[in-house]
């Protein structure tokens, strides 16, 4: 059957990765507030616990109000976004869904569950529960959210990384082998890591970017200084955390997804002791000639940095987009096949697997499909080009991703010393309050430009090296699609823009109670 799916039309491909593209994009709006807000009002509903001060209730209340409207809206594209796989992408869903999900139904029946209960005690249960209940609802209601973040993150970080499955010729599908192994694969950990420790810089700049609106305004200034003392602290331990599993999740990618690497670094042609680049001569758009081009032309780096944070080896060897077209020897000895030979041996998978299912099941035929399952997915790539992620696009993202990172650093370590030494209430601190407005939606363009790195620089892989977008996507006319990514343009449009219009008017409503 899977030889048939090559005659899905371009326009259909294209449609429906754009679809699912404008889907995640926006669902992702939504979940990092969420995850982020979930840590600040459980830490201010926690003073409140401890000190049974008035104002710390209602200070919860508030930025559990912003959360509500948050979370609402972030399950609503979630929804979305997980039917997309049954509707563009049956063709994946069936041949992979024993594996991927898995995941997604636990984070259905369970985390979801679990967030979707304790959140009601959270926000209707203040005169109904003690308050040790109803604080341990709130942060169950943040830990239920992270739980839902988890499996959703580790069937993503198995696309990335597919481990803990074998392919059953008789089904047609991988099935799983071993659920801890796709559960607690390091690619996982790693992915979970940043991604929730990225989320609370976005809830800890939001906290202090919607704090410093009421210091320019002159209003809510207990609730506002109070509130940045607390998202400061949580935004720097943030930053540090995402950076170090930063650093992790590159020597992840470096070992399973090496083309990755090479275009989030423009390197064409690699080797021992790489340095990292700052910046460099990578065009803005459009894909570089890296046949015939060794270097781009011009770089600055630091050097030897890229080969450390690849191999932990300031000497170690890291293959270019050519070395990994061509072939290369890895530093244990091994070598890895071209893409050429990969593309030959992912053919005779594809040949095996045809003769498997016409009935020659012999003790041959078996033994080619086992040895070349490996690299089934490059059957049906017909150009090395074609494994080639957009270089520009992930280069430019990283560095986005990565210089807007050290500026959040930089940033609570300042807000944080002058909240807690200084008055930050004083008008001479106004541009610090302006500078926390902007860096809100910094902050997204910052997660957002993660996100492109990381699913733009596994391209044009769904599953890495296992099954090709074009293979992936449904049979469906392409019209069909088109329609329903302007209705949904239009439908998640309206809500972002419903969403953002509820969270000024609470935010210019304020405390509903005197900040006494």
């Amino acid at each position: 059957m899977m030889h048939q799916l090559l005659d899905v039309s371009a326009a259909t491909i294209d449609w429906s990765r754009a679809q699912f593209a404008l889907t995640a994009i926006y669902h992702w709006l939504f979940v990092p507030l969420t995850l982020g807000l979930a840590v600040v009002m459980g830490i201010v509903e926690t003073c409140y616990y401890r000190t049974r001060k008035e104002f710390w209730k209602e200070a919860a209340k508030f930025w559990q109000r912003l959360f509500g409207v948050n979370f609402a809206m972030g399950v609503a594209t979630g929804i979305i976004l997980e039917f997309e796989f049954g509707t563009n992408w049956s063709n994946y869903s069936w041949f992979v869904g024993d594996i991927f999900g898995a995941p997604l139904a636990i984070e259905g029946i369970l985390a979801f569950f679990m967030e979707s209960t304790f959140v009601a005690v959270m926000f209707f249960g203040w005169k109904k529960v003690s308050a040790g209940f109803h604080l341990a609802s709130t942060w169950l209601t943040g830990i239920g959210a992270t739980l839902s973040a988890w499996w959703i993150l580790v069937a993503n970080a198995w696309m990335q990384y597919p481990i803990g499955q074998t392919f059953n010729p008789d089904t047609m599908r991988f099935e799983m082998s071993s659920f801890f192994d796709v559960a607690l694969s390091p690619f996982a950990v790693d992915k979970f890591c940043h991604t929730v420790t990225s989320s609370w810089i976005i809830g800890a700049i939001f906290v202090v970017g919607v704090s410093s609106w009421y210091l320019l305004k002159g209003r809510e200034k207990l609730l506002a200084v109070n509130s940045i003392k607390i998202a400061t602290i949580v935004g720097l331990c943030a930053s540090l955390l995402t950076a170090f599993t930063g650093d992790n999740s590159a020597y992840q990618v470096a070992r399973v997804q090496p083309m990755k690497l090479a275009a989030m670094e423009g390197l064409y042609q690699g080797g021992k002791g790489q340095s990292l680049s700052l910046v460099a001569g990578v065009p803005l758009c459009g894909q570089p000639d890296y046949r015939n081009e060794q270097e781009p032309p011009y770089r600055i780096g630091i050097p030897k940095a890229l080969s450390f944070m690849a191999t932990h080896d300031f000497n170690g060897y890291v293959p270019g987009v050519n070395n990994i077209i061509q072939g290369y020897v890895k530093d244990d000895g091994s070598k890895e096949p071209s893409v050429a030979e990969k593309i030959k041996r992912g053919r005779m998978a594809i040949a095996a697997l045809q003769q498997y299912r016409a009935g020659k099941k012999d003790a041959t035929t078996r033994k080619t499909l086992a040895d070349n399952i490996k690299y089934f997915g490059y059957g049906y790539v017909k150009s090395a080009d074609q494994i080639v992620p957009n270089i520009p696009l992930n280069f430019w993202a990283f560095r986005i991703m990565v210089g807007l990172g050290f500026l959040f650093i930089l940033f609570f370590v300042v807000s944080g010393h002058v909240g807690w030494r200084k008055d930050i209430s004083q008008r001479r601190w106004r541009w610090l309050h302006i500078s926390a407005i902007v860096l809100v939606p910094l902050a997204y363009v910052a997660s957002e430009a993660g996100w492109i790195v990381a699913e733009m620089g596994r391209q044009p892989w769904t599953i890495q090296d296992m099954l090709p977008t074009w293979v992936a996507v449904s049979d469906i006319h392409a019209s069909s699609v088109m329609i329903t990514f302007f209705l949904f343009l239009l439908l998640f449009t309206t809500m972002l823009a419903v969403e953002i219009n509820i969270l000024l008017k609470q935010i210019k409503k304020g405390m509903e109670a005197p900040t006494v």
